[in-house]
């Protein structure tokens, strides 16, 4: 694929179709059957208000097909750091990568501490939105085998992992992207 056909977008979707957040187009580096993995420099970043924003870090984004999360592995000074959404199997639908935001996330520091975020706030739209018995059921077994996958390093929270496939990102757009050099291995 032509690499200049390799950037997308991805939109972030609360459960009632409003688009809650897009990200600025970063690099399909990497595409299976599970998973698609964006890479990106840094991004620009729209809120559902208008209000924008730059990320300053590094970035792989793994958006699953089946699974029910997105990671997004952010490289550091001391490490990485996963930011594990848990939101709908993501879609591609019209040259954007599309998944429904469910609120509840998962952060693995470089330290490997975990921390459960937004955990109200899940529960806010779990009222206001109607969710199902089922659909929270989902929603918190998703977290339970994040939390698990975090503790037991399995991918995508495998610093190795995403350094190559980073690696392949700098590699595949070069000389728009400088060489990306770890400091931590």
């Amino acid at each position: 694929m032509n690499r200049f056909l390799r950037w997308i977008n991805v939109q972030a979707y609360k459960h009632n179709g409003q688009l809650h957040r897009q990200w600025s187009p970063a690099y399909l580096a990497e595409e299976t059957d599970d998973y698609w993995a964006l890479c990106s420099k840094s991004s620009l970043v729209t809120e559902s208000d208008g209000r924008r924003w730059m990320t300053n870090e590094h970035a792989v984004f793994i958006l699953f097909k089946k699974k029910w999360t997105n990671v997004i592995a952010m490289r550091k000074a001391n490490g990485y750091c996963y930011y594990a959404n848990i939101a709908s199997p993501t879609i591609s639908d019209q040259g954007f990568l599309r998944y429904i935001d469910y609120d509840l996330d998962l952060k693995l520091f470089p330290d490997k501490a975990i921390k459960v975020l937004d955990e109200q706030e899940f529960e806010h739209h779990a009222v206001l939105y109607g969710y199902s018995d089922d659909l929270k059921a989902v929603i918190k077994k998703a977290a339970k085998d994040i939390h698990s996958l975090m503790e037991g390093k399995k991918f995508p929270f495998i610093d190795s992992e995403i350094r190559r496939i980073y690696q392949k990102f700098v590699d595949q757009t070069g000389p728009f992207v400088e060489s990306y050099q770890p400091k931590n291995k």
